[in-house]
């Protein structure tokens, strides 16, 4: 199974967690923005980071499609999903 950029950091980090983790919590520092606070909504770079936030948000749909991380509480409207990785993820990050 090949996994992209986005989904290996995001597989690794999660790997690394002492206790389900919320997987939005990792986006900011895998990406971080390279842009001021005070940029307008349609800043160029803005905008491209956004697009990088919304790739990591697949990459966790696709981390769940290949069963490598598994939900042990379900989103509850105050946080997102808390996941585990599952023992496949740990061949997929050999």
């Amino acid at each position: 199974m090949t996994l992209n950029a986005d989904e290996r950091e995001l597989l690794r980090r999660i790997s690394e967690a002492d206790s389900p983790v919320e997987p939005s919590d990792y986006f900011h520092s895998i990406h971080p923005p390279d842009f001021p606070a005070s940029a307008d909504a349609d800043d160029p770079r803005r905008e491209a980071w956004v697009e990088l936030q919304m790739g990591l948000y697949r990459a966790y749909i696709r981390l769940r499609e290949l069963g490598l991380v598994e939900v042990v509480h379900p989103a509850n409207g105050g946080r997102g999903d808390l996941v585990v990785v599952t023992e496949a993820s740990r061949a997929a990050l050999g």
